[in-house]
């Protein structure tokens, strides 16, 4: 495996951890809809919340979340909207971001909720 996929591979591995540890409960991880994947896809009370991870080792090449375009967020919404016709209820839908820079001793973590909406062009 490639190392930016075992980057990518440990930092949602502690995204779902730290998800966890605030009371979310994970329904998946890197499901795919068609073309689009969803990192994380997450519950807590009544809201579905769609979570794109981005990990770095570290921000000399910038920040993390400086890497999400408008192509994958429209993605995120179209997948977000394949998942509730699976899911006929009435739950709301969040799509958050969670930034990691990986550390030997400490990662830094970011979450961020209401990241963006699908069809804006930034978060």
């Amino acid at each position: 495996m490639a190392d930016h996929n075992t980057t990518g591979k440990t930092g949602e591995e502690i995204a779902a951890a730290y998800l966890k540890a605030k009371g979310y409960q994970i329904i998946g991880i890197n499901q795919r809809f068609g073309r689009a994947e969803i990192d994380i896809i997450a519950q807590i009370g009544k809201e579905y919340v769609f979570v794109e991870v981005k990990t770095r080792n570290s921000d000399h090449f910038g920040y993390p979340e400086e890497s999400i375009g408008p192509k994958k967020i429209e993605l995120m919404g179209k997948a977000a909207e394949l998942f509730q016709m699976d899911h006929e209820n009435d739950l709301e839908i969040r799509f958050d971001l969670i930034s990691l820079i990986l550390g030997h001793d400490k990662h830094d973590i970011i979450h961020l909720e209401d990241a963006f909406f699908p069809g804006s062009e930034e978060f």
